[in-house]
């Protein structure tokens, strides 16, 4: 069996990430159609069958296929092309211009997404050169709109463009990087996802003049919601994934985390251990917490159009995420238990949160790579407290675990890259996750 030059192909592979970053494909607007357009001429040049699709003026998804045997169902890799708004005067660098320094490689989009957008492109691009026979259709999906949603890229392809998308199993995001405790490391594996209810709060009261305060203003009414909600976590629902993830790190970890994560999983501890944590380790309480329990952060406001004059309505837009296995209208009810029914709650967007299986062979096959590729590291899966594109692939019936590799030194953290300011990523850790993740692909896409 032919094998792929990792070597050969892994300056490629780093250019070609470099030149995606330079493309700024901020969202909104999105603008993707111009990082679609690159990744085209590779696999013209290649000779990869693609597909170009445009879901709305500059909204642009691209897919490509190396056709197989068809023994085995289709492995996607995907990829969004889209990234958060950033504040520049906030980086030490241009998001935009893929800063080399220290060893990193800096740009908007370096952890969220592009990095796994190039490894995937370059791993169909090496296959295709290697003449490896395929037993299953190996597919990359570069898409539009993540950031905002997926209903310009992802779930555009799921509903509009099926036949292109179809899979057995998805590869995605958040999976797949360095989680060190101490001396042990960890590779999560994104095997669960919650849903959102994106929803609005609409307090009412009695107009008038601004020198004249009283008691029925819709201003305050709203002001009191959002600081009860801010002020309360939701009831804790622990899923059998958080559990074992909590779990198996625990058995890792120094002391006293060692102690304290099991702990966590026990409603009647859990205030007070994340109490104390966040004083401690903010960023992981917050993690733990955002797994423990459905959460509402308000994120936008409105109200009023004239400083002397009190409004007769005040709004609030809030991100609500949604435990798998919870129905919305239960989570409504977790709120409204919290603000009380004065205030009217309208939907504007949901969907549910998802849970994938782990034994399966692409799983297997996950756990055996990273033993290869960094023996004592350890395998775990997890739920992210956010969403992916695989909640839309999930509808076509794929089983869809994050899993972009990156190996990452101890003291890079890797939530705070992911929408945060200098964004960056370690050349040889991005370089590692395309070893991994190519050798992953071979073999799976070429066995018996």
């Amino acid at each position: 069996m032919a094998a792929i030059e990792i070597g050969e192909t892994a300056g490629e592979t780093l250019e070609l990430f470099k030149a995606l970053l330079r493309i700024d494909t901020t969202n909104p607007p999105g603008n993707e159609r111009p990082a679609a357009e690159l990744l085209a001429r590779l696999f013209e040049r290649e000779g990869i069958e693609h597909t170009l699709v445009e879901s709305a003026p500059t909204r642009a998804s691209i897919v490509a296929r190396l056709r197989g045997t068809g023994d085995h169902g289709p492995l996607l890799l995907n990829g969004h092309l889209d990234v958060v708004p950033v504040d520049r005067e906030s980086w030490s660098c241009d998001p935009f211009a893929a800063h080399e320094a220290d060893g990193f490689v800096w740009g908007r989009g370096a952890i969220d997404m592009k990095n796994m957008v190039a490894m995937s492109a370059m791993t169909l691009v090496a296959l295709k050169r290697s003449g490896i026979r395929l037993t299953r259709d190996l597919i990359f999906a570069g898409v539009a709109d993540e950031e905002a949603g997926s209903n310009h890229g992802a779930l555009y392809l799921v509903q509009q463009h099926p036949e292109l998308v179809r899979a057995e199993y998805v590869l995605n995001e958040v999976g797949g990087h360095t989680l060190h405790m101490g001396a042990s490391r960890f590779y999560p594996v994104q095997v669960s996802e919650k849903g959102i209810c994106w929803f609005e709060l609409v307090a009412t009261g009695d107009p008038g003049h601004g020198s004249m305060p009283h008691s029925n203003n819709a201003v305050v009414k709203l002001s009191r919601a959002i600081q009860a909600l801010g002020d309360t976590r939701l009831p804790q629902r622990v899923t059998p994934v958080v559990d074992r993830f909590l779990r198996t790190l625990a058995r890792g970890a120094p002391f006293p985390q060692s102690k304290i994560m099991p702990l966590m999983l026990e409603p009647r501890l859990a205030g007070f251990l994340l109490d104390t944590l966040e004083r401690q380790n903010p960023d992981q309480a917050r993690g733990i917490n955002a797994m423990l329990r459905n959460t509402v952060s308000p994120t936008i406001l409105r109200a009023g159009r004239k400083v002397n004059v009190i409004p007769s309505e005040a709004r609030a837009e809030l991100d609500g995420r949604v435990m798998p296995g919870t129905s919305v209208g239960e989570f409504l009810a977790e709120v409204q238990e919290v603000i009380g029914r004065d205030l009217r709650l309208n939907v504007l967007e949901q969907h549910d949160g998802t849970v994938f299986r782990t034994d399966s062979p692409l799983y297997d096959a996950i756990v055996k790579s990273i033993d290869r590729h960094d023996p004592g590291g350890t395998v775990v899966p997890y739920m992210i407290p956010g969403f992916t594109d695989s909640f839309a692939y999930a509808r076509l019936g794929a089983t869809c675990y994050g899993f972009s590799p990156v190996r990452l030194p101890p003291e890079l953290n890797f939530t705070r890259m992911y929408h945060g300011h200098d964004e960056r990523i370690p050349i040889d850790g991005f370089v590692w996750g395309f070893g991994v993740l190519s050798e992953l692909v071979r073999e799976f896409c070429s066995a018996g």
